[in-house]
């Protein structure tokens, strides 16, 4: 029997729907979805919402969010910052720029994305650095170290669902580090078939999970090209609740909270096909998590039940339907607001709330 963790003390409540595509806009064609977010050098407020085209093919935007007594309220677009202009963003049949995260590391002055690079052996987490969320610098995919404890190269399996926390902190050889969630996906028959799930060492559980690692951040500061280069990698949580049976992976940046570090999550039921397919066959919930303040690899508690599920018209109809998908945070007010994909059609926002008092 599963024990219960200590729960979370938060809540979600939606606000509407705050982004819908442009019929008139053929980059839009199939939605505007999972969106980074950002404050502008004059502290205007930003989100970068992932733009389908035809095809499935996917762009990074930029809009500026209108905030009308409080509360966001719409979007006023500014352009397109990223597309799969690299060859190793686009395959046969395939490309895109997806779903950016992006984390203000004031340690290093920078705007740091984390995107989903679909190549020609497919998804693959990539990053990119910006002063002013304009202007992107791209440092190529994600590179990860050697761990010979692990029995296995990292480096062979796709990786999505990749987030930098704001703060350095310290990693497990006692260094000053920038530590990232990420998310293995261990089916190697993805990319070559037949070889199959192939797990590293200690794990016996084959389902898609957040793990993190760390970046030594003064091999950074000397060089920011070293921010792909990821090291220290270790397990933070898998599947456990029933809205989380098939898979879960990370959300928007984490946000530092009385308890420890704050992370929503997504966790999926259903029936999961090819990674090269959109699905049509599951249910994304948004749960929530409070890691350890020093060693956020330690889970201290967790949601047993969503805090947001898909129940409104524009989360259960769209692209990919039984959709909800938390990936920014921004506090507007002094309160906090999460913005989400909605069907991987819409975006969507929500109040996030401390359940008990009125701190962000």
């Amino acid at each position: 029997m599963t024990m219960p963790d200590p729960t979370v003390p938060y809540r979600l409540t939606r606000v509407g729907v705050l982004m819908t595509p442009d019929p008139g806009d053929p980059t839009e064609a199939e939605g505007v979805l999972n969106p980074a977010s950002g404050r502008g050098p004059e502290g205007e407020l930003y989100l970068l919402p992932r733009l389908v085209a035809a095809g499935n093919v996917s762009r990074v935007g930029l809009a500026r969010v209108v905030v009308d007594g409080g509360v966001p309220v719409g979007v006023e677009r500014e352009g397109i910052v990223l597309e799969p202009d690299r060859g190793w963003e686009r395959g046969v049949g395939n490309a895109g720029v997806e779903d950016p995260r992006i984390t203000w590391i004031e340690a290093l002055g920078l705007h740091v994305m984390t995107y989903v690079a679909y190549g020609p052996l497919g998804p693959r987490t990539a990053v990119a650095v910006s002063t002013d969320l304009r202007e992107w610098r791209r440092l190529g995919p994600a590179l990860f170290r050697y761990d010979d404890a692990l029995d296995m190269d990292l480096n062979l399996f796709h990786n999505k669902d990749t987030v930098f926390f704001p703060e350095p902190l310290t990693a497990p050889d006692g260094t000053e580090a920038l530590a990232v969630l990420h998310r293995p996906m261990w089916d190697l028959g993805e990319t070559k078939p037949g070889q199959g799930v192939r797990l590293p060492a200690g794990v016996d559980d084959p389902r898609q999970s957040i793990w993190i690692s760390y970046v030594p951040l003064e091999a950074v500061r000397a060089d920011i090209a070293d921010i792909v280069l990821w090291e220290q990698h270790r397990f933070v949580a898998g599947p456990r609740y029933d809205f989380e049976e098939l898979k879960i992976g990370g959300g928007p940046p984490p946000r530092r909270v009385p308890e420890g570090w704050l992370i929503l999550h997504h966790g999926v039921t259903g029936v999961i096909d090819s990674a090269f397919s959109q699905q049509q066959n599951v249910n994304y919930a948004a749960g929530a998590m409070i890691l350890d303040a020093a060693d956020p690899a330690r889970v201290l508690a967790r949601t047993a039940q969503p805090l947001l599920k898909a129940e409104t018209e524009e989360e259960r109809s769209g692209i990919v339907p039984n959709v909800v998908f938390p990936t920014a945070i921004e506090e507007i007010d002094g309160q906090l607001f999460v913005f989400y994909g909605m069907a991987d059609s819409k975006i969507g926002v929500a109040l996030l709330e401390r359940t008990g008092d009125d701190r962000p």
